[in-house]
């Protein structure tokens, strides 16, 4: 027990500066010489480039960001039918519940709502109940002989757009 000492090179030694010019890292301990960059504090922000124009302020703006994804309107989880058709089995019901259960969506993803989309085809009997859907989606799944029922949104917000749009 008196010799133990850890394996080597399992433990690096601390770079000690500013102890002397023996050292090798004295004087100026790595700082180089005078200037901004030597002072404490010195730093200068990110994208900096000495008053030369920096390069986010050089190149054209591109694009854009969306208000509705910032602000978080409107953003459904979205399905498709060919999914529904290779997850569910003839008679099932389609709901947030069996949604997770499935492995087609998180409870935060699903949290926001759930649109179906109409790409693909389906071939089953499914009774949907989902935040929204596209008409080519509700007339495939009213073809096969399911149902589909538009259940109340999940954030007030899209709860009033849904309030708006049926008042139309």
């Amino acid at each position: 027990m008196s010799n133990l000492s850890p394996n080597k090179g399992s433990r690096k030694r601390t770079k000690r500066i500013g102890r002397g010019e023996a050292s090798g890292w004295g004087k100026t301990s790595g700082r180089g010489a005078k200037g901004q960059l030597a002072r404490t504090g010195g730093k200068v922000r990110e994208g900096f480039e000495g008053g030369q124009t920096p390069l986010y302020r050089r190149i054209p703006k591109w694009g854009f960001f969306s208000r509705t994804r910032i602000l978080g309107w409107n953003i459904y989880n979205t399905i498709n039918l060919n999914q529904l058709d290779s997850k569910f089995s003839d008679g099932d019901t389609v709901d947030l519940e069996s949604l997770k259960s499935k492995g087609l969506g998180t409870r935060s993803r699903l949290r926001g709502g759930v649109k179906v989309l109409g790409s693909g085809k389906i071939t089953k009997k499914l009774t949907v109940k989902v935040h929204s859907i596209t008409k080519a989606a509700k007339a495939a799944i009213e073809s096969a002989g399911g149902s589909v029922e538009i259940i109340e949104a999940a954030n007030s917000k899209m709860r009033r757009k849904a309030k708006k749009a049926e008042s139309k």
